[in-house]
């Protein structure tokens, strides 16, 4: 067959049907990399290119929010803190696992992540009566990898290279029995996939080492640790940790995304991390120290305790634009190495299958196998080519042929030496005497005594295309080959017969779907009917005079304006749907009144009836979202992670409508999220004589707030007091204070701030435990009613606690049952607290908080 007909896009679909990401693909390509026109980018394994849309997204982000130092404790520091947290978490999901089972330690870069492994590992030499620890690494390994080798060699430790084939054909059985006396500890570092060949290798080896069935470890007692080197897979492969549960794993970043560059992480499995020690300790990682005596407590936080001094955030921050356009545009990891690895494949067919006209082939190949599958083979493709007599065309003068018709390759080592030498078969004395004869790493002295010194690597990524292919191959085929261009017809046609893998997506990339509610409001909700008694004080048999509660609120959406209700039912997690919804930016990050006042301009309404949340706000249409998800509303519904008050929640996106709807108002990307029906946050801490775990809602702290009507009346008149320093701040209201502390409970008839030392309050047969005073932050400062800053009543407040912040506005309350309802006291609207003991099963029934 002529090669040009070979040479089509008939014939390789004909071949792979596992092409783009959709039918846009070519628009995709020229909205996003119309940068690339005219040139043919095949240096992916370097680094691969990143989407226009990427850097726009992240120009928009720094360019509207104020990031701040996130050692501080500013509204802009707490977004940055946060929004790094988010982009940790976002890595870990990438790699399907979780913070309770890795650590993402930012770096510089992947070379950085390694040393830091290197730096702290408990290297331990040989001694009398203790065999030394063995650094071991596999011989198709990256430079970054071997200099570990130089550290390790002035500590007594045991350097020894090993082959690929030595790992897999000297297995033992599992070691038993001696580990338990001995615990030295060793190192083996393996890649993921070779920079140098594409070749993936076995992810099976990390618990063949770590269980000592294998070589090296089999032959050595101790405690074996596996660094896996996963920077060259995950550029379009994907990788699951669970099934391959390595102790280290440095990734580079740019080299999955493009941008941004200078980036890298070091995850960490948090079993290990305890080994490893750190002598030097910079910003931001210790506990405690003393400058003046040798006293040091690291920090307790994995990345804390590593990450010296500021970690480069505006980097994380656009790492977090990267994860987004990867998976807007392709869908996925599983795609992308469905794409690549059909190209590269592609080109290896046919580049293998090329002749010159006296049949001579074009290409040495350098490859362990024949590009049989995507689980043994990356998209990286390595060779020579040669010319009609058999002889090597030196690399340099491929790629200055390249250059002039803009195919941009790779050439050299790769800073991979040991596989470069054994595919190239460099004998060490030949080493040396290449180095004599001028030759080092990265220079253009690509022949000695005919001989190569490196070759031509090319690689593809998410956005390379067939015409990349053709335009290389049809170089080669101009250029390289001695006319006419024959084809090996017999090795194309063997070549042909492969059968793709599937397609399809990855358990762990595939949307999660929840399985039914995890509540329903006709088994959950309870209708009790109550009276309100008493309130308790500590230390204190007394009983009280009648009170009222006079309001009740919930706050539908997290951070936005309240809804005021006079009947309400109350389950597992609280005031039913209190709280049960938050607002996100662009980033996933949860926002508040602290960052963006407008939100308390957003009025949700629950319509029970109709299980519909109303979003309402001036100069808006009114949309709504359903309370409750049938069964065929939630396949549409993507579950996604978030943050509050530290705590990682699980939450679902509730479509594009209230998306678009947020964002046109607040003026900037917003998503309205929601608890997760299946997933359980639990209180972090209990209060005395708690019994029973407590799940919380998006609440901050606690399922109740409670406020005392005479504590803001005490507040509004020291407020009026101070008039003549206010500077002209209007004296405010006493409801307009009220709505500021954005209470759940709102009571009169008690003396001001009396609520300071209750411990717990009874409701009828429902009694309220005090879980502590609620630490409030300057949100007090934005009216409820315009989303406008003032200084009071937070000046007041700190006045009148004596300098601090006010601690105790309001209480944050537990209920020791699992329903309540509102509705009998609540009738009339004048509901009564009537005298009750202090002390009244204090110690009983189920907690929520």
């Amino acid at each position: 067959m002529d090669f040009q007909k070979l040479c089509t896009f008939e014939t390789f679909k004909h071949v792979w049907k596992h092409y783009s990401y959709g039918d846009n693909f070519a628009d995709m390509i020229e909205q996003e990399f119309k940068r690339t026109k005219g040139i043919t980018y095949l240096d992916h394994a370097a680094t691969t290119l990143y989407p226009e849309s990427l850097i726009r997204d992240y120009s928009q982000d720094i360019s509207r929010n104020v990031y701040g130092n996130p050692h501080s404790h500013s509204p802009s520091s707490r977004l940055t803190h946060d929004t790094i947290e988010r982009v940790r978490y976002r890595v870990l999901q990438h790699f399907n696992v979780t913070p309770e089972e890795y650590s993402v330690i930012f770096t510089s870069g992947c070379t950085a992540a390694l040393k830091l492994v290197a730096e702290s590992f408990p290297w331990r030499p040989q001694t009398e009566g203790e065999a030394g620890s063995h650094f071991c690494y596999l011989t198709d390994s990256h430079t970054s990898v071997v200099g570990i080798r130089g550290l390790t060699s002035g500590r007594g430790v045991v350097a020894m290279p090993v082959s690929p084939q030595e790992v897999e054909n000297r297995a033992k059985a599992a070691a038993q029995g001696e580990d338990v006396v001995c615990q030295t500890p060793h190192l083996f570092c393996y890649p993921a996939q070779s920079n140098f060949s594409g070749r993936k290798y076995p992810l099976s080896h990390v618990k063949g080492i770590q269980s000592r069935r294998l070589y090296p470890a089999c032959d050595h007692q101790g405690r074996w640790f596996v660094l896996l080197d996963a920077a060259s897979l995950v550029s379009c492969s994907p990788l699951n940790l669970q099934d391959c549960p390595a102790d280290f794993i440095p990734i580079s970043f740019y080299k999955m995304f493009g941008f941004p560059t200078g980036l890298g992480a070091l995850l960490v499995h948090n079993n290990t991390a305890g080994i490893l020690k750190k002598t030097y300790f910079g910003g931001g990682t210790a506990a405690a120290y003393l400058s003046g005596d040798d006293y040091f407590v690291p920090a307790l936080n994995i990345s804390d305790r590593f990450e010296d001094g500021t970690v480069s955030f505006l980097d994380i921050i656009a790492l977090n634009h990267s994860l987004n356009a990867l998976h807007r545009i392709t869908g996925g990891m599983h795609n992308i190495q469905q794409h690549t690895f059909g190209l590269a494949r592609y080109t290896y067919m046919l580049l293998s299958s090329l002749c010159h006209g006296n049949g001579r082939p074009v290409a040495l190949i350098y490859t362990e196998g024949q590009f049989e599958s995507p689980s043994t083979q990356g998209a990286i493709l390595n060779f020579n080519l040669m010319d009609s007599h058999g002889q090597i065309i030196g690399y340099s003068q491929v790629d200055r042929m390249a250059s002039l018709y803009n195919i941009h390759v790779r050439t050299g080592c790769f800073c991979n030496t040991g596989a470069c030498h054994f595919f190239l078969g460099i004998t060490n004395q030949q080493t040396r005497k290449n180095l004599q004869a001028g030759h080092v790493c990265g220079d253009r002295i690509d022949l000695v005594d005919g001989q190569p010194t490196g070759s031509v690597r090319v690689s593809f990524g998410y956005m390379s295309t067939f015409e990349d292919c053709q335009k290389f191959l049809n170089f080669v085929a101009e250029c390289f080959i001695e006319k006419p261009v024959t084809v090996d017809q017999d090795r194309l046609e063997k070549l042909k017969t492969f059968t793709a893998a599937p397609q399809g997506l990855c358990a762990h990339h595939q949307i999660k779907i929840s399985n039914g509610e995890k509540y329903q409001m006709d088994e959950w909700v309870k209708p009790i009917e109550v009276s309100l008694r008493g309130f308790g004080r500590k230390n204190s048999n007394s009983y009280r005079e009648a009170h009222t509660l006079t309001n009740i609120y919930i706050y539908p959406i997290k951070s936005c304006g309240a809804y005021e209700v006079h009947d309400w039912p109350v389950g597992p997690l609280g005031l039913l749907y209190d709280r049960g919804w938050m607002v996100v930016n662009g980033n996933g990050v949860c926002l508040s009144q602290k960052r963006e006042q407008r939100l308390c301009l957003i009025h949700p309404q629950v319509q029970l009836p109709s299980n519909k949340l109303l979003l309402q706000a001036s100069g808006m249409d009114t949309i709504s979202v359903p309370l409750e998800k049938n069964t065929q509303m939630r396949t549409s519904y993507q579950v996604c992670q978030s943050k509050v008050c530290g705590d990682r929640v699980e939450t679902v996106d509730c479509g594009d409508e209230a998306a678009s709807w947020l964002s046109d108002f607040l003026g900037q990307p917003c998503r309205l999220i929601r608890l997760s029906p299946d997933f359980t946050r639990e209180m972090k801490k209990r209060p005395s004589g708690a019994a029973t775990t407590t799940s919380l809602s998006l609440v901050n702290e606690a399922q109740y707030l409670m406020i005392n009507r005479a504590s803001v009346e005490l507040i509004q008149k020291l407020m009026s007091s101070r008039e003549d320093d206010s500077e002209g701040d209007q004296i405010l209201d006493t409801q307009n204070v009220i709505s500021r502390f954005r209470a759940n409970l709102v009571i009169a008839g008690v003396e001001p701030f009396e609520e300071d030392n209750w411990s717990h309050l009874i409701i009828g047969n429902t009694q309220f435990v005090v879980t502590g005073q609620c630490g409030r932050c300057h949100m007090v400062g934005v009216d409820q009613e315009t989303g406008t800053r003032t200084k009071e009543p937070l000046m007041s407040l700190s006045a009148f606690r004596t300098g601090k912040v006010p601690e105790v506005a309001e209480k944050r309350l537990i209920v020791h049952l699992c329903y309540l309802n509102l509705n009998a006291f609540l009738a009339d609207k004048t509901p009564r607290i009537t005298p009750a003991p202090c002390l009244h099963s204090q110690n009983q029934g189920a907690i929520f908080c």
